[in-house]
């Protein structure tokens, strides 16, 4: 009972949390990690319960397509040079640095358990990157590089966290195997990632009904993450994978009611999920402060060598990689935007935050090896890596926003504005040009004509009201004020009726399912 009530509470303070940041400045997950940390220190809140080997099931899929369902596969293509050297390259220098110091400092650390170590602390969280980046008006460029290199570099850190636990559980290990699983990880994932996308998307036609849509994507990210760790591929992978291929191909551009409810019900999810994770994040302080009992001292010197070097190789790998692509952009023959400032790099190098995959990774490392030996360090690998995650997290999330502000990177408004103009053009011609079509073959009144004229150029104006000009505009206010006027009379009358709907709902012999759909097609009127 004491564990529900304390995810209830976690679940509160995730709603909570989202406009006390808002009021604040500071980043919701960054809030859920202190109010966790501030819960494991009261004697009387239980320490969390939950299976290790269930945290990663149960929480990143649902993140990860929530995540996913942000971007496109344009986006990680054209960045995929930075992300590439981000996401898969600085996890693997990040782990054999990290391996390197932790094998030297701490006596008797085996490299195997020492490479666990790096492994689990190299890669940033996209979680938290996305949530704390997304918050600031970054340009979406570098939000994109972000979220491409924390969602890619889970697939990474999580092959070679298996790879280094088997060694150390084995005793033996072979470079060659490694490098075999890591390929044969990749292919079984790209292969039931497509294979559930274009069952899905054939699925979601067949379905219809937006309730029973949006409830097979909440169970797709699950299904394709467990199918893909059972058959040994990443399930990490999977899930963007399948992620992607709906984002693309999945979307009917007349399906309203599954857009609106399935954007409402995956920002509930996403709000729910992200703050119960960084929750459990700050709860998991229990395990870290009872593992360095008596050697506080020790252990601490430790961490903060291991953070020193997870921050500076990031730092250290940002800025010939930032040159790299530079180069490497300069060669192409068409204009992309990627980051080429230093004040961009910084901020990068700063939103390297550790989160929800390094928990579980370091709380799945198991206690004994295949000899039934213990797990050679487990204590000193568990307490360093809490260290490196509540210090990144809690020291950069809360000074991220300060560091922006001071070196001004802020989001190209104009651009964007600009592309919001373009879409309108587009969107009104295309409304134009489906007249004509529809005039060829149907004779139409030349009154109702000229309406459907009007309202084929306020489709554009009402997405970008300074397209029209100057009189046209005018023009188009005082229809706007005409028309607002209109629907919020209509409004109101819309709002008598439900309320005299809901009326009846309590009267003897009211059947609630007529009266509930009566309800759900006022509802819908009113969107219109």
């Amino acid at each position: 009972m004491a564990q529900l009530a304390l995810l209830l509470l976690m679940l509160l303070g995730a709603v909570v949390s989202v406009p006390v940041g808002d009021r604040l400045g500071l980043p919701a997950p960054v809030l859920m990690t202190l109010l966790g940390m501030a819960l494991a220190l009261m004697r009387f809140v239980p320490n969390v319960n939950i299976p290790p080997e269930l945290i990663l099931p149960a929480l990143l899929p649902p993140l990860l397509y929530a995540a996913v369902r942000r971007t496109s596969w344009r986006q990680f293509a054209a960045n995929r040079r930075p992300i590439f050297l981000l996401a898969v390259a600085l996890v693997f220098v990040t782990t054999v640095c990290v391996a390197a110091v932790a094998h030297t400092i701490v006596p008797g650390l085996p490299v195997a358990a020492a490479i666990t170590l790096g492994a689990l602390v190299a890669p940033p969280d996209p979680v938290a990157a996305t949530a704390v980046a997304g918050q600031l008006g970054l340009p979406r460029r570098l939000v994109s590089i972000l979220a491409g290199e924390g969602l890619f570099n889970d697939v990474t850190a999580i092959v070679l966290y298996h790879v280094a636990i088997a060694a150390v559980a084995s005793g033996t290990f072979s470079l060659p195997h490694a490098a075999l699983e890591l390929a044969l990880s990749a292919l079984v994932a790209l292969a039931i990632g497509l294979a559930l996308g274009w069952a899905a998307n054939r699925l979601l036609d067949l379905l219809g009904d937006a309730t029973l849509q949006i409830s097979l994507t909440l169970l797709l990210p699950y299904a394709s993450y467990v199918l893909a760790e059972a058959l040994h591929g990443s399930g990490v992978l999977s899930v963007l994978v399948t992620a992607l291929f709906l984002a693309e191909y999945a979307s009917d551009p007349d399906d309203v009611m599954m857009r609106l409810a399935g954007h409402t019900f995956w920002d509930v999810v996403d709000t729910l999920v992200t703050g119960v994770a960084f929750g459990l994040i700050g709860l998991e302080l229990h395990n870290a402060t009872r593992t360095a009992a008596g050697r506080w001292g020790e252990m601490l010197g430790w961490a903060a060598a291991v953070v020193a070097v997870v921050v500076l190789v990031r730092l250290l790998w940002l800025l010939p990689a930032t040159w790299l692509t530079k180069r490497l952009h300069a060669r192409r023959d068409y204009d992309e935007d990627i980051p080429m400032t230093w004040r961009e790099s910084v901020v990068m190098w700063w939103s390297g935050m550790r989160g929800v995959a390094s928990v579980a990774l370091v709380l799945a490392i198991p206690l004994t090896t295949n000899d039934g030996s213990p797990f050679p360090d487990r204590d000193e690998i568990v307490f360093i890596a809490f260290g490196v995650i509540m210090s990144t997290l809690v020291l950069q999330g809360l000074t991220l926003p300060w560091l922006v502000k001071l070196l001004g990177v802020r989001g190209d408004t104009e651009s964007e504005k600009e592309f919001e103009r373009t879409l309108a053009i587009r969107a009104a011609k295309a409304a134009r040009h489906r007249l004509r079509e529809i005039e060829e073959v149907e004779e139409l009144p030349e009154e109702l004509t000229e309406q459907l004229v009007r309202r084929a150029f306020d489709i554009g104006v009402r997405i970008s009201p300074d397209l029209g000009e100057e009189e046209r505009r005018e023009a188009y206010e005082q229809r706007a004020r005409r028309v607002k006027r209109l629907r919020g009379i209509q409004q109101e009358m819309l709002s008598a009726a439900r309320h005299e709907v809901l009326a009846a709902r309590s009267e003897p012999g009211a059947d609630p399912e007529v009266v509930d759909r009566v309800l759900r097609h006022l509802d819908v009127r009113s969107l219109r």
